[in-house]
């Protein structure tokens, strides 16, 4: 669950007045989806033309100075932080400063010192702050987490991530560890339901200033381990992932939302309805639900946030020096 005793708890959506920072990129699904909440009352962007753009599109107000935009005293309950990794401390720091809750999409910093000062702020100035990591609401991981719970295939062994695309062309401050191996590593904590104490990584760049192609190993306690490999070389898009049980293999598909058992003398496909409510709308009603004070076990807290950089800093740092980094995470 999120940390936090929030600022002003409401009771229910239509008081609730929510800002967006950053609507390029991910940022614009975050616009959209909050305005068909009806709690979008601000955005927030450099670009001058966008932010005039989208701001008529939806009937709201826009800003391209964050200071500007809280001198003005919108009465928000919540920003929603969609800016470069490496603007996020610095962005998340003023708006919490100023008494309102945050969420920051993926990952909460590149830094793990960050990550532990924000949480801090959160902390004493009695504020929401929770990270988007997406995965835990999509349907297909969600159906995975419960058949490993109940054992339906024995115990969960091993798990293999795959995710591989073209680089996307917004990002520029950050690898492909931070900005897509996040997701698989908090995915792989979620489903194991404990976190690594051993992490072993090798990755390189071909075609950009940072690491664009990685390969992750994290070791858990019963000699569980998850394997993810990560790379923007291959045009194809794939994002799919592995669960080996002793009784069979679960396969999932980030994107079709498809489920394959693999056990002794059969295949089994599940079939399931297909779920209308998009997972972003699942995770921005959750971070509202818990702006009024109700509790959802699937936003992620921000110590958990905190952890997935943790184990991001550590791939890449094993990455440079070749030898595995050992961890103690709370």
């Amino acid at each position: 669950m999120a940390n936090a005793c929030m600022v002003k708890k409401m009771s229910n959506e239509s008081e609730l007045h929510l800002a967006v920072i950053g609507v390029g990129g991910w940022g614009k699904n975050h616009v959209r989806v909050l305005a068909d909440l009806g709690v979008l009352t601000a955005i927030c962007d450099a670009n001058q033309e966008r932010a005039r753009e989208i701001a008529a599109k939806y009937d709201i107000r826009h800003y391209t100075s964050l200071d500007e935009m809280l001198r003005d005293k919108l009465g928000l309950h919540g920003c929603v932080i969609c800016t470069p990794t490496k603007t996020h401390f610095c962005i998340a720091k003023k708006i919490m400063e100023n008494g309102i809750n945050v969420f920051v999409e993926k990952p909460l910093s590149f830094s793990s010192a960050e990550c532990e000062e924000m949480i801090r702020i959160s902390m004493n100035r009695r504020v929401l702050l929770t990270s988007g990591y997406i995965e835990r609401f999509n349907p297909v991981v969600q159906d995975v987490k419960r058949i490993i719970e109940n054992k339906t295939y024995g115990d969960l062994l091993m798990m293999e991530f795959h995710r591989e695309n073209r680089m996307p062309l917004h990002i520029k401050d950050v690898g492909i560890i931070y900005d897509t191996s996040v997701h698989d590593i908090d995915t792989a904590m979620f489903l194991f339901n404990c976190r690594p104490h051993v992490i072993f990584a090798r990755a390189g760049a071909k075609f950009h200033s940072y690491e664009d192609f990685a390969t992750i190993m994290l070791g858990f306690g019963d000699q569980k381990v998850a394997i993810i490999a990560s790379n923007w070389i291959t045009p194809k898009k794939v994002r799919t992932f592995n669960a080996v049980c002793t009784e069979g293999i679960v396969s999932g598909d980030f994107i079709t939302q498809e489920i394959r058992i693999d056990e002794a003398t059969r295949t089994v496909t599940p079939r399931r309805d297909k779920q209308l409510v998009e997972p972003l709308t699942l995770e921005l009603k959750s971070f509202i639900g818990a702006i009024q004070g109700k509790t959802d076990e699937s936003l992620i807290s921000a110590s958990e946030a905190s952890n997935v950089t943790k184990v991001a800093e550590a791939a890449i740092l094993s990455s440079k020096t070749g030898s595995p980094i050992y961890l103690e995470l709370k």
